[in-house]
C-alpha cells in the first residue's frame, strides 16, 4: 500500500513540474497598442478636403502643375481653380469665397490696407506678341507705348509691311493688363481694337489677324507657333532675362490671402508647398520663374 501511495505521489509531482515548464514556454501576448496608436495618428494627420483657388488666367499653367502634384501626394485633397482674372480673384480672397486668390500683379496699397497679404510664388515675363508672319521682330518700350496709345498706327512706321495696327488687350481688372500698362506707362490711355477676358483669347486673336499686336504671359506663349514674341529693346523674353531683370516687361505671380485669417490645414499645406523649393522645377515646367531659394 505504501508503495502505491509513493508511486501516486511521484506521478503527481512529475505532472506539476511538466505543467510549470509548459507555462514558462508560452509566448507573451503581442502588444499591438503601439501599432494601433500609430495607425490612429497617421489617420488623424492625413490631409483631406478641398482647396479653392480663384483669379489670374495667366497663372493657369503654374497653378495647374502645382495642383496636380499636390493632389498626387495628398490623395484626400482636391484643389480647384477658377480662372476669373486677377481682380476677381483678389476680391474672392477678400470676401472669403476662395481659400487662395491668384493675381498676376502686385497688390495695391488699398488692397493691403483692406486686410489682404501677398506672397510672390513666381515671376513672369509679359511677352509682346504679333502674328507669326509679321516682319517686325523688335520694338522698344517707347515704341510699344506709342502703338498702344495710338501715336503709331501703321506697321510701316516700325519696319513692317504697310497695314493699320490692331491692338489687342485684356479687360479692365486683368493683372496682365495692369502689369503691361504700368510698365509701359500707358495706364488708362490704351486704344484697343479688342478687350478680351483671357490670355488664351488674346493669343488666338493675334494669331488670326496679320496686323495685330497684343500681350500675354510668357508661360502661355511658349511653344506657340501661331504668334511671335518680340524682343523688347533687343532682349528676348525668357526665364533667364526675367530673373536677371534685363527683360523690361515683367510682373509677379502672387498668392493672395487674408492677413487675419487662418487657412484650413489642407489649404495651408498647399500654400507651403507652392512657395517651397520643392515646387521650383514644376514652376519652371509651366514657363514661369520660381523665386523660392
Amino acid at each position: 500500500m505504501k508503495k502505491v501511495f509513493a508511486l501516486l505521489l511521484t506521478l503527481t509531482m512529475a505532472m506539476s513540474l511538466l505543467a510549470g515548464c509548459g507555462s514558462k514556454e508560452e509566448a507573451p501576448a503581442e502588444d499591438t497598442t503601439g501599432d494601433t496608436a500609430q495607425e490612429e495618428t497617421a489617420g488623424e494627420t492625413a490631409l483631406s478636403g478641398s482647396v479653392s483657388t480663384n483669379g489670374s488666367t495667366s497663372m493657369e499653367k503654374v497653378i495647374g502643375v502645382l495642383s496636380e502634384q499636390f493632389m498626387a501626394d495628398n490623395s484626400g485633397v482636391t484643389v480647384s481653380y477658377d480662372p476669373t482674372g486677377s481682380g476677381t480673384g483678389i476680391e474672392a480672397a477678400k470676401n472669403g469665397t476662395c481659400d487662395i486668390g491668384l493675381s498676376s500683379r502686385a497688390l495695391k496699397d488699398e488692397e493691403k490696407e483692406s486686410g489682404l497679404q501677398e506672397t510672390i510664388v513666381a515671376l513672369d515675363g509679359i511677352a509682346v506678341i504679333v502674328n507669326a508672319n509679321s516682319k517686325v521682330a523688335d520694338l522698344t518700350v517707347e515704341q510699344i507705348a506709342k502703338i498702344f496709345t495710338g501715336e503709331i498706327t501703321d506697321w510701316s512706321e516700325v519696319g513692317g509691311d504697310a497695314g493699320a495696327i490692331s491692338c489687342i488687350g485684356r479687360e479692365a481688372g486683368s493683372g496682365t493688363r495692369d502689369g503691361f500698362e504700368s510698365i509701359t506707362g500707358t495706364e488708362d490711355t490704351c486704344v484697343l481694337a479688342q478687350e478680351l477676358t483671357s490670355t488664351g483669347a488674346v493669343i488666338e486673336a493675334v494669331a488670326g489677324n496679320p496686323n495685330a499686336i497684343g500681350y500675354a504671359s510668357l508661360s502661355a506663349v511658349e511653344g506657340k507657333d501661331t504668334v511671335k514674341a518680340l524682343t523688347v529693346g533687343g532682349v528676348a523674353c525668357s526665364e533667364e532675362t526675367v530673373l536677371d531683370g534685363s527683360y523690361a516687361i515683367q510682373r509677379p505671380f502672387v498668392l493672395v490671402t487674408k492677413a487675419d485669417s487662418t487657412l484650413s490645414a489642407q489649404a495651408q499645406a498647399f500654400f507651403d508647398f507652392a512657395t517651397s523649393t520643392d515646387a521650383s522645377d514644376l514652376i519652371r515646367t509651366a514657363g514661369a520663374v520660381p523665386v523660392a531659394e
